[in-house]
């Protein structure tokens, strides 16, 4: 079976996304029955189309040189926006990987708007428009009969969402606590060592995983995003972004850090939800963990999650995400899903 996708968005982890759909075209074909052919592209230079597939190595190319998908030699334009390309393509799914805007989930919100009014599926690493418009776009979503898929969304390739909504389906959750923010975890469990906030910062942007704006991993807002989507997703509970209590690690110092390890304790970015009757209260803040919690063990480079409900038990699920492909995977992880 074809699948025709159109990818819009190619930063850290679009770029990789389609790489991964050369590399595994074959594998997936196999396994699923699934051809997936790349029929649209959009960035920031305009976009690309044709309806009978575009070549993905020639797209990598052109992003490796420094020019856009509007160079692409006969189907590339200039002029075409988001929106437009998602208009103009012959497509089934809509890969929407365009920077998280939390102002106003532009131009993700616009585009997927679009897909949805055109039938087409999505599959997203893009938290901004679920943020400030979950509701609406699921709404619209179930109207039109598709699929809105968005498991990279939280924890990159850890499917946090997957176990909350599908595995946990069934059962009531009490309890979700995660370290959901790898850049805040990496730069806590470096100044733990020694190592000054800049240059812990530096890092992970050199390995593509802070956030385009660092402010919101350290503000707490990038977590803060997560949850909002774990609320809605998994809790079953329409939440936004004004539901939640919210503090960085700004505020935390060497001193905290030493007193927590003298006492036994670390120090984590905590985003945390727990039902209060038929409600949640729903946070995210720094934390002192006493060394026998799961959350404890997560280190630097590593996030988790924490599931507790009434028939499941505890469920603890942890990844190492050093690079931007394992969100790129569960975008990849995601459209296969739509199919299954």
């Amino acid at each position: 079976m074809q699948v025709r996708l159109a990818v819009v968005g190619l930063g850290n982890v679009g770029r990789r996304f389609l790489e991964l759909v050369q590399q595994k075209h074959s594998l997936i074909q196999k396994r699923f029955d699934l051809d997936l052919v790349v029929t649209a592209a959009g960035d920031t230079s305009g976009g690309a189309e044709y309806f009978s597939g575009l070549d993905v190595a020639k797209i990598l190319e052109l992003k490796r040189s420094g020019k856009g998908v509007a160079a692409y030699s006969q189907h590339g334009r200039g002029e075409m926006t988001m929106v437009d390309v998602v208009r103009s393509c012959h497509a089934d799914v809509l890969v929407e990987n365009t920077l998280t805007n939390l102002t106003d989930g532009e131009p993700g919100l616009s585009t997927m708007r679009e897909a949805i009014a055109r039938k087409m599926h999505i599959a997203t690493a893009n938290k901004g428009p679920l943020v400030l418009a979950y509701q609406d776009l699921f709404a619209r979503a179930e109207k039109q009969n598709v699929k809105i898929l968005h498991s990279a969304t939280v924890a990159g390739g850890l499917p946090v969402v997957n176990i909350g909504r599908r595995d946990l389906g069934a059962s009531e959750i009490t309890k979700f606590e995660g370290i959901v923010n790898g850049t805040t975890n990496h730069i806590l469990d470096a100044m733990a060592r020694g190592e000054a906030y800049e240059s812990a910062l530096q890092h992970m942007q050199e390995l593509g995983i802070a956030e385009a704006d660092p402010t919101l991993d350290v503000d707490g807002w990038d977590a803060a995003n997560k949850l909002v989507i774990i609320a809605n997703a998994c809790l079953r509970r329409p939440t936004t972004l004004k539901d939640l209590r919210v503090q960085g690690i700004r505020d935390v110092t060497p001193k905290d850090l030493q007193d927590a390890q003298a006492k036994g304790q670390v120090i984590k970015l905590v985003a945390r939800a727990v039902k209060q009757g038929d409600n949640y209260e729903l946070s995210v803040k720094p934390e002192w963990l006493d060394a026998s919690h799961p959350l404890a063990s997560v280190h630097g480079g590593y996030m988790g999650v924490l599931y507790e409900s009434d028939i499941n038990g505890q469920i603890f699920a942890t990844i190492r995400e050093e690079n931007p492909y394992p969100t790129a995977a569960a975008v990849l992880r995601d459209v296969i899903n739509i199919y299954q």
